[in-house]
């Protein structure tokens, strides 16, 4: 056994080993408990950061947790291939995106390999290989024939630099994230899913998720948004037509002073064909985003309309303005605005001169006047009419009913949530299976799958595939669609095709029903609400299709912090900052570590701290894997991310706790060494003296705890348990149950550490002949007989100051316990020939003797 730990020497051996055995191969059968860990697989951007490296950790440190307990384990890896960046780098360094795809793939799968992950490789999937995303073709082609699909115009983002649409999280200050310039609001035909038909049950499925985060339930209740309301129909004055809106408000209804419409409404374009100045303001309103968000934030603007509204109650004509902070793409694109009670209304009305009107006062006669702004809480009704005297739920109910009677309205459930528009203008995708024909219809593509040409230069004026002929014409003059689908598409589905991910004949097959739903996933909180609400919605569509028998994808869900550091810059003349890497700087801190003053090692000038952010390369804070793997090891690297923080809270990044980790893997190697004979020679741990029960004792009180946290995947205070037991074998002293102990502990040890580091921990216990492979050893359970304590210690108080303790048998009295302590010669000094007036036991912990 060699004396020095090596830790590229033992982990290249410990991947081989489980290259050759086939240690991660999972296979199929139904007589044993599986479990199906996944963390959410990465684009393949070039090269693995931190962040990768603790949510593959903590993924891969469940999933052998589960393998030891005895559980047929799947753990696969693929890659979220396609999207813009691909294209980006394409442009940048003149090839194609393929080219520099499979390049980033070969490069970063050595990475996960290196760091002893412990995936089923033979289930490797990349969403830019045709036997892939054939299958999502299918089952768009089979929505399309169901109906679930659609084509339809829209309002979109559009980036006219990239040509392309752009999600609403793409615009940043109303620009595009990429180019920078200017986002259109523009009307286009895209493709969409029907995401809104399963609305209520993702909703309802929520309650059901007792594995989830409640925060991240909350975040996509809060954007299903249900809400029950009202919706009415007001007048056009001199036409038949009506105007439609829906309001969660309908007690406000006798203050509405006018109605909004979105600037692409109907009603809009109409009376700006003769209005040249509102011809200009809706051209304005086609500059910026299409987000709730960011419409909450601008300026609100409007031009009045030469046509009135006809409230649906009183009759009473009412101005109608083309609006800015309405969004044709929710709801009606109409809103009744009352600017006695809604801030936003408030705010417009003041503007343009429009009168307010109150119609609810507080409950408690408390003050509401609207004066400096919109009275908004609920209250009691007056000035309404019919419905004067009614408070909230009263008024709701009656001016529903009287809607309804009138034929002009009723009680309805609406949702935020909107159909998902899944075409994107860009290359680099799964193309749509979709035939434009001769006669201007669309029919569903029947020879898949639809191949990406991928010998392709992207020049960043749009996608290639619309000038390319070979790929969209066909014959009798029909067309292929040239836009592509939203990467989600791909991401929304991966994990049910490594179930079945060499099946050619099928999206899946019955393996899919042994493996589904994922036991164990593993994700960053900022996917909450699209990609696992895509992948939520997805499978349902694969249910009802009747590929898989389960209603949700993911039991339960794990959403890790983030890796976080210190950041460090300097300001130039321009205002702009320089970000520098912690690793260029020196720092000087106080007593207590607080930040005192830093400057750079190149060239000794001072530089500003920026606080602690998560790692990017924008703010230059990052840590690359590869150069710490290389220097101290996979397993160093994979302790020190379990051991600094919980999963679920942010790791902030120190250089000084790497060492740490390093240094507690030498400390159990040395103990593994200095003592291979003895714990190979050792017998079983019975007939123990009186300190190697206490020893052992101690091992499987912390056993214990260590147990309980892996159960609540609290790895940090496993780590730590596992270095008090570390430190408990280092005290052992030469009595003659040493050995036994030694032994069981550094089993017990190695066990726990398994899944943490597990490089290490298999080859020490194939050197120390515990057996061949730690991954099939029996999960170590505590020996109840072991944390039984015969014997208890007792302070002894001497006119309630410490003089001593005393050993004696556990259910020992109040004379017994008396008289061992006057018995020992140190705490007998204290009392000599005085006379005791009163003994004072509390048992099991102090004993007083009052002279």
């Amino acid at each position: 056994m060699q004396t020095d730990y090596d830790p590229r020497f033992i982990e290249a051996e410990a991947q081989r080993y489980w290259e050759d055995n086939q240690s991660f191969k999972a296979i199929e059968d139904p007589s044993r408990e599986k479990f199906y860990c996944l963390s959410m697989f990465p684009y393949p951007s070039g090269r693995l950061h931190m962040g990768h490296v603790r949510n593959y950790t903590i993924g891969d440190v469940i999933a052998r947790y589960q393998r030891m307990l005895g559980k047929n384990v799947l753990q696969p890896m693929g890659w979220d291939a396609f999207g813009l960046p691909a294209e980006n780098a394409a442009i940048q360094h003149g090839i194609p995106p393929s080219q520099w795809t499979t390049s980033n793939i070969a490069y970063m799968k050595g990475q996960l390999q290196q760091l002893g992950f412990g995936y089923d490789w033979e289930r490797e999937l990349a969403t830019c290989d045709p036997d892939y995303y054939r299958w999502e073709q299918w089952l768009f082609t089979r929505l399309m024939d169901k109906g679930l699909a659609y084509r339809s115009h829209a309002t979109v983002n559009w980036d006219p630099v990239d040509q392309t649409v752009l999600a609403n999280e793409q615009v940043i200050d109303g620009k595009g994230w990429r180019s920078g310039a200017p986002v259109e609001k523009r009307e286009i035909a895209q493709w969409f899913v029907r995401i809104t038909d399963y609305a209520q049950e993702l909703l309802d499925a929520l309650d059901g998720l007792d594995g989830w985060p409640e925060r991240v339930r909350t975040m996509q209740r809060n954007w299903i948004g249900r809400s029950e309301g009202v919706s009415m129909d007001f007048g056009i004055a001199g036409s038949d037509a009506v105007l439609g809106i829906y309001t969660t408000r309908p007690d406000t209804v006798m203050g509405v002073t006018y109605v909004a419409v979105a600037a692409e409404h109907p009603l809009a374009r109409r009376a700006a064909e003769t209005n040249p100045e509102l011809a200009a303001f809706i051209d304005a309103c086609r500059q910026g985003g299409t987000s709730e968000a960011e419409i909450e934030t601008i300026e609100k603007k409007g031009h009045r309309l030469d046509i009135k509204a006809i409230h649906p109650i009183t009759g009473e004509p009412l101005p109608i303005f083309a609006a800015n902070f309405v969004l044709m793409g929710y709801g009606t694109g109409a809103v009744m605005a009352v600017p006695a009670h809604d801030q936003r209304d408030w705010e417009f009305a003041e503007r343009y001169g429009i009168p307010k009107k109150a119609v609810i006062r507080s409950t408690d006669a408390s003050p509401c006047g609207i004066e400096s702004g919109a009275y908004t809480e609920q209250g009691i009704l007056f000035d309404s009419g019919p419905f004067d005297g009614m408070e909230f739920a009263q008024a709701f109910e009656a001016i529903a009913d009287w809607l309804s009677e009138h034929g002009k309205g009723g009680k309805t459930v609406n949702f935020r949530l909107r159909d998902w528009g899944v075409a994107r203008q860009r290359y680099w995708g799964c193309p749509l299976p979709v035939v434009h024909t001769a006669d201007g219809g669309v029919r569903a593509e029947t020879d898949l799958p639809v191949r990406l040409p991928e010998d392709v230069i992207v020049d960043g004026s749009g996608s290639p595939l619309k000038h390319m002929p070979e790929f969209s014409e066909l014959p009798g003059g029909e067309t292929r669609e040239t836009d592509t689908f939203d990467t989600f598409f791909e991401s929304s589905w991966y994990y049910a095709r490594y179930c079945s991910a060499d099946c050619d004949t099928a999206m899946l097959d019955e393996r899919a029903n042994y493996w589904l739903p994922v036991d164990q996933y593993v994700g960053g909180i900022e996917h909450a609400v699209l990609h696992l609400l895509y992948a939520r919605f997805f499978h349902k569509l694969m249910r009802d299709e009747g590929l898989v028998d389960c209603d949700e994808p993911f039991a339960k869900l794990l959403t890790q912090g983030m890796v976080v550091a210190e950041t460090w810059y300097r300001e130039g003349a321009d205002g702009r900052k320089q970000w520098f890497n912690p690793a260029e700087v020196e720092v000087e801190r106080d007593d207590k570590g607080k930040v005192v003053g830093a400057k750079l090692v190149s060239d000794a000038q001072p530089v500003s701290f920026g606080g602690i952010e998560k790692m990017s390369k924008s703010k230059n804070n990052g840590v690359d894997p590869q150069t710490l793997t290389e220097r101290y090891g996979a397993d160093t690297v994979r302790l020190y991310t379990m051991f600094t923080s919980p999963p679920d809270q942010s790791l902030e990044w120190n250089d000084e706790g790497v060492e740490g980790a390093f240094r507690f893997i030498r400390r159990l190697w040395a103990l593994a060494v200095g003592e291979a004979e003895l714990i190979r020679s050792a017998p079983a741990p019975l007939d123990l003296d009186e300190a190697a029960r206490n020893a052992r004792r101690e091992l499987h009180a912390m056993l214990k705890k260590a147990l309980f946290d892996y159960e609540r995947q609290q790895f940090n205070t496993v780590v730590s348990a596992c270095m008090s037991m570390i430190n408990c074998l280092y005290k052992l002293d030469q009595s003659p149950g040493r050995a036994a102990v030694l032994r069981e502990g550094v089993s017990l040890v190695l066990r726990l550490l398994g899944p943490i580091a597990p490089h290490v921990t298999h080859h020490l216990w194939q050197t120390l002949g515990f057996g061949d492979d730690i991954l099939v050893s029996v999960w170590p359970q505590v020996d109840a007989s072991a944390l039984v304590q015969d014997r208890i210690e007792y302070v002894v108080q001497i006119n309630g100051k410490v003089r001593g303790s005393v050993a004696v048998a556990i259910d020992a009295d109040r004379d017994t316990v008396q008289a061992a302590a006057l018995a020992n010669d140190q705490i007998y000094k204290f009392v000599g020939d005085a006379a005791i007036r009163k003994v004072i036991l509390v048992p099991r912990k102090l004993l007083n003797i009052v002279l």
